[in-house]
């Protein structure tokens, strides 16, 4: 059964950072490029970044570019995302998500996803 788990989302001050963490099982992490996506209340689900399999390659919204960091432990089957400079507007609930395709931006082209954790970012 294929889980990727979210964690370390929270409650942050504007400026602060936090690290995301998503926990990947039931499938080769090595053989996916992971994504991450946000989705604030009322607002669709947008790209924030991707990594690729073996993490020579990187991919980010220009909204997050030299803000955010895409990461990943093949050996511990981790993903991790390192958020710094946090603003009220990166206030969302943020949600990784594994792909067979080399850095996707669009959703579609995801296959495994996990459920998300609560970034919530206080001005």
């Amino acid at each position: 059964q294929v889980q990727l788990v979210e964690s370390g989302g929270g409650l942050v001050q504007a400026g602060g950072s936090l690290r995301l963490s998503c926990a990947a099982s039931g499938y080769t992490f090595s053989g996916y490029a992971m994504g991450w996506f946000r989705q604030a209340p009322g607002k669709e689900r947008e790209f924030v970044a991707a990594i690729s399999r073996s993490s020579g390659s990187t991919l980010y919204a220009d909204s997050v570019k030299g803000r955010f960091a895409s990461s990943r432990d093949n050996a511990k089957n981790t993903l991790y995302l390192q958020m710094n400079s946090l603003k009220p507007e990166d206030t969302a609930v943020y949600i990784c998500a594994a792909s067979q395709l080399f850095l996707p931006r669009d959703d579609s082209s995801y296959k495994y996803w996990g459920q998300g954790t609560q970034v919530t970012v206080a001005s």
